[in-house]
């Protein structure tokens, strides 16, 4: 339950104040070795998001976390102290899905192409898509049998738990093909 309550934190937008677990507790170190922290700019501001590495040189995220200059951080326990477990990766290109809308956030997910490959270590680890059918339940965790199910899509302001996922499961068609194209 710890590291769900990590990941929930982690993966919501900086819009929605996710800078500390509220009622949680602090995570193993690395227990999480997946967790991506996607930091970009918007208008000169900087925003972050919580992502997912789902293959040594993809990160999977929310559409919403789209800005220049993104960069990925893997293997960090705490972002507000450098480890030596981080990697710290720019990205090379950003996809989000082709019918994302930023206005109602309907097919609110992204891929993140790095411009190299993440070295797996203990602190870095990719985890599977449900390339099942079937698999998650948008009311389900976000992660389940260390099988990704779902990505925040929003949040509330008010520090509440996220409101909306987007269902990984039913975008595997397109995560499979834009993974293999480039």
């Amino acid at each position: 339950m710890q590291p769900l309550l990590l990941l929930l934190a982690f993966l919501l937008s900086s819009g929605a104040e996710a800078e500390e677990i509220i009622g949680g507790h602090e995570a193993r170190p690395h227990s999480c070795p997946y967790m991506a922290l996607v930091q970009f700019l918007v208008e000169e501001a900087k925003h972050r998001c919580g992502g997912v590495l789902v293959r040594q040189d993809f990160v999977l995220t929310a559409a919403h976390c789209w800005g220049s200059s993104i960069k990925v951080t893997l293997g960090a326990h705490n972002i507000q102290k450098q480890e030596r477990t981080q990697q710290v990766i720019s990205v090379k290109k950003a996809i989000p899905h082709p019918d994302y809308n930023p206005k109602n956030l309907a097919n609110d997910i992204m891929l993140l192409k790095l411009e190299r490959e993440a070295k797996l270590t203990a602190a870095v680890r990719t985890l599977s898509l449900p390339w099942g059918t079937g698999q998650g339940d948008s009311r389900g965790p976000l992660v389940c049998e260390n099988v990704i199910q779902g990505i925040v899509s929003n949040g509330q302001n008010n520090r509440k738990p996220p409101r909306a996922f987007t269902k990984v499961s039913s975008f595997l068609p397109w995560i499979k093909e834009t993974m293999k194209n480039l």
